[in-house]
């Protein structure tokens, strides 16, 4: 435990200083001396917030040494008769990370708080100040989603003015960001310049963790460290909650679940100890709660996200073509709790976050599939079993309003599910969208499995595969609830935040 390594004056002047702060309502004063100034903590990678739902919300950041984590909080922008809440002792066992839970927030209404770590003999770090609004009831809500963040080479460009669609999206305004998977690359090493075919050349800001492949956990690490050394990314993360789910390159390539690695790259070849680290890794990393991945986050009557994780009970890719419903993305027992969260959910509007899309083919290899569809516009087979049943469930218990959320395929999309077009009849309609890359290689279109009818209504997509987010290509979505009319409106973004497409669902029922 961190505790452990603390002298014992050193928590009793930190004891202290809780004390003085939670009085004063800011940092306790210090005197501005070279030793003290050595002994300050440094909030190291910002402040960011997660998790944001039911009048709670978890704040997060890190500091270059142990300290206790301290979170005052107000609902007034100067921090006025602010109240504090202690967080844990931050430590080398979190990579001196930590976050705290603020509860007994105002749904709806903006919430402000300011972040220190209290070192040894009570001296604090300078404050870090942010905000967030924590949705629900039956006021509107307004999220923004995308994935697939740095990748294929493509980091932190100054030249570009950082991941500048991080701060496209906080123009937007969202009450909570959704990241699709692909939080980061970790089998994506940097390089400082990459040269382009028209003469330019892309600079990366690089770090050690960044210049190989990840395999311990302090490069796993260094992974979700390098996206907050972007300015974009940490005043984003400092106003909007986060909801994260990882895919495969958190850890590596299209992994799954007991895959040994032919990689030359690799030292450690066990991919089930590489996605151990890795989550560690994450977990410390981001706001969110530590436990399954998926869940179910309600904010009211008017929305349920039902995050999934379709990675880590992930069969082996193979062509998909088998008939056993037992094999899938979801693992038996999420399955299960999908299906049953559908038909108990009462939400106007429920939301599945995919991260991979259902009707897209992503190859893996020449034989393989990573995805959900294998490509072949029949009946279910493979991984679509799994989704055939889930829909099947949906369709006869009468759940409406179902709508899917995915990134993975680098490039935005629309696809609009029929079973007047499908190769089964038992579901009933709905839309999917697809948005990404957030900074990362452009690719796609991806070709459409017909097995449940989807058609494109638009796509986004580059020229040619991998280009550079010079050339734009980039994008998120944003989806806005009204909370009298309840219709949901998806627009699919670009890098700048320009609208490229929209549509608006009607509720599925009346009021």
């Amino acid at each position: 435990m961190a505790s452990q390594n603390w002298s014992r004056r050193g928590l009793l002047g930190a004891a202290a200083a809780l004390g003085t702060t939670a009085a004063l309502g800011g940092a306790p004063a210090v005197a501005g001396t070279p030793t003290l100034a050595r002994r300050r903590p440094v909030l190291t990678h910002g402040v960011q917030t997660g998790d944001a739902v039911g009048g709670a919300a978890n704040v997060w950041t890190r500091a270059d040494r142990a300290g206790r984590l301290l979170v005052d909080v107000s609902d007034r922008p100067d921090l006025r008769h602010a109240r504090t809440v202690a967080g844990p002792l931050l430590g080398p066992d979190t990579d001196f990370t930590g976050r705290v839970r603020l509860r007994g927030l105002r749904e709806g209404r903006k919430t402000y708080y300011r972040v220190r770590v209290v070192g040894e003999r009570g001296v604090a770090s300078e404050p870090i100040t942010g905000s967030l609004t924590v949705p629900g009831g039956h006021d509107g809500i307004r999220f923004v989603w995308t994935g697939d963040i740095a990748g294929q080479g493509w980091g932190i460009n100054p030249d570009l003015g950082g991941m500048r669609i991080f701060e496209a999206m906080r123009r937007v305004r969202p009450d909570f960001y959704l990241c699709s998977g692909d939080t980061v690359y970790a089998d994506g090493p940097l390089v400082e310049s990459v040269p382009l075919a028209d003469g330019r050349v892309w600079r990366n800001l690089v770090t050690p963790e960044k210049s190989k492949v990840a395999e311990t956990l302090a490069e796993y690490r260094g992974q979700f460290a390098y996206n907050l050394l972007d300015a974009n990314v940490r005043r984003f993360f400092a106003e909007v909650p986060q909801l994260n789910q990882w895919d495969d390159h958190e850890v590596t390539n299209n992994w799954y679940p007991g895959e040994l690695l032919d990689d030359a790259r690799y030292t450690e070849k066990r991919v089930d100890v590489l996605a151990a680290r890795s989550r560690q890794a994450f977990y410390e990393w981001t706001p969110i709660t530590p436990g399954p991945v998926y869940r179910k986050v309600s904010y009211g009557p008017l929305l349920d996200i039902f995050v999934l994780d379709m990675r880590t009970f992930k069969d082996v890719n193979d062509g998909n073509v088998y008939a056993d419903p037992r094999r899938g993305l979801l693992g038996e027992a999420q399955r299960r709790w999908l299906t049953e969260g559908l038909r108990r959910s009462t939400a106007t509007w429920k939301v599945i976050a995919n991260d991979l899309p259902l009707g897209l083919v992503v190859p893996d290899g020449a034989t393989a599939q990573e995805g959900v569809a294998q490509g072949d516009n029949g009946a279910p087979l493979g991984r679509e079993l799994e989704f055939a049943s889930i829909l099947r469930d949906a369709h006869r218990h009468r759940v409406s309003g179902i709508v899917l959320l995915t990134a993975d395929v680098h490039y935005t999309a629309a696809h609009h599910y029929d079973p007047a077009r499908a190769a089964i009849g038992d579901f009933t309609p709905f839309w999917e969208f697809v948005s990404g890359p957030a900074n990362a290689g452009a690719f796609g279109p991806n070709a459409l499995d017909g097995t449940f009818g989807p058609t494109a209504a638009f796509v986004h997509a580059p020229p040619e595969a991998n280009t550079s987010p010079l050339d734009g290509f980039q994008h998120f979505g944003e989806v806005s609830i009204d909370g009298r009319s309840r219709e949901l409106t998806v627009k699919l973004r670009d890098l700048d935040g320009s609208v490229l497409w929209a549509t608006t669902l009607t509720p599925p029922w009346r009021f």
